[in-house]
């Protein structure tokens, strides 16, 4: 009983968080014609031979490239999810009914590039074409939109379609500043479900995330050869389950021809750098974690273009109450499984 009440309050606080020398001298008298040796003469030196420079991997510069007035047409499609599971000898009840709750968005928009200045940046005004919306809680749909569906017309997210807001990108993927986004924001007015969705599309952060490609090497660092690595930090927040960081390792797998461009392949996988054993919490040392986090970018070092880039993490937490050293019955004990997917995907479309 004392540790389903310990696994109940667990429960019910993971459902609400959802979220590197010298010889002797002769006499005098006695003179000595010096012994007249035959003269040695060196053997003829060996022509030094020069050693052929080692010819230098062909490098690739890993950067956007902008040009005013040029127009790209990208769908990036994000989601991210949580869920709770539960196994084994668990109370029946509401409290432990599991599901998956999160949202996912398919977003396709025109990147217009206005003006760009000496260091390569660029402000870009991006415009919304397409939108589909989906929210579920405990796998019950709350909100499901399409814009190009007809039954959808009247949701106050279908007008965020037409809307625009400006950004400032640098060459090496970062979004450097949201300059201007009022203008959309002022279209959504209200408190439903679907104003609150449109509201989040805007959100600075979420503008931020969206545009941004973390894949690329810094500016000064761009020029690279097949092989080559290098690395940043990715930081993310799992509520009661605190937070965790990434080393995201880049890896420039191969440049390929694809009629007449040169397309840049870059792998990613990250190695969580979290804090050691000793500082975790005593909750989080409750469970057992398995994660993996991966991605790849797709460039058109030709025409500096972003063609695809995608990223995964995918998180899992397992406790089992009591534990298998406590257990003194045959009941299966009770397990409680957490997950967490986070996505992105960019896609070119012309």
């Amino acid at each position: 009983m004392k540790h389903h009440k310990i696994f109940t309050w667990l429960a019910g606080a993971v459902i609400c968080s959802m979220l590197l020398s010298a010889g002797c001298e002769k006499p005098a008298a006695e003179i000595i014609k010096p012994k007249v040796e035959p003269e040695l003469k060196a053997p003829p030196a060996k022509p030094i031979k020069e050693e052929a420079a080692k010819p230098q991997p062909q490098t690739f510069t890993l950067a956007l490239k902008f040009t005013p007035q040029e127009s790209i047409t990208y769908k990036i499609t994000t989601e991210a999810e949580k869920g709770v599971k539960f196994e084994g000898n668990v109370p029946q009840d509401a409290s432990f009914k599991g599901g998956r709750t999160g949202t996912r968005t398919e977003l396709t928009f025109d990147q217009q590039i206005q003006k760009t200045d000496e260091k390569g940046n660029a402000v870009a005004k991006i415009t919304i074409k397409k939108l589909k919306y989906l929210a579920k809680v405990k796998d019950n749909i709350d909100l499901d939109f399409d814009s190009e569906r007809p039954a959808d017309s009247s949701s106050p997210l279908v007008r965020l379609i037409g809307q625009s807001y400006t950004i400032e990108l640098s060459p090496s993927g970062e979004v450097l500043n949201v300059i201007d986004v009022n203008e959309a924001k002022a279209v959504i007015s209200g408190d439903s479900v679907a104003d609150k969705a449109a509201r989040a599309i805007l959100e600075q952060n979420t503008i931020k995330d969206r545009h941004a490609i973390a894949a690329l090497p810094a500016l000064d660092k761009n020029q690279r050869a097949i092989n080559d690595k290098w690395s940043n930090t990715g930081n993310f927040s799992f509520g009661l389950m605190g937070p965790k960081s990434y080393e995201r390792i880049y890896t420039l797998k191969e440049v390929k021809d694809e009629n007449g461009r040169q397309i840049a392949v870059v792998d990613m996988n990250a190695a969580p750098t979290s804090p050691p054993e000793e500082q975790k919490d005593q909750l989080t040392k409750k469970f057992d974690t398995t994660e993996n986090y991966s991605g790849r970018l797709g460039l058109d070092t030709t025409s500096g273009k972003v063609e695809n880039y995608s990223e995964n993490l995918r998180l899992e937490w397992v406790t089992t109450e009591p534990t298998a050293a406590e257990q003194k019955t045959e009941k299966e004990p009770a397990v409680l499984i957490m997950s967490v997917n986070i996505s992105r995907s960019l896609e070119r479309i012309n």
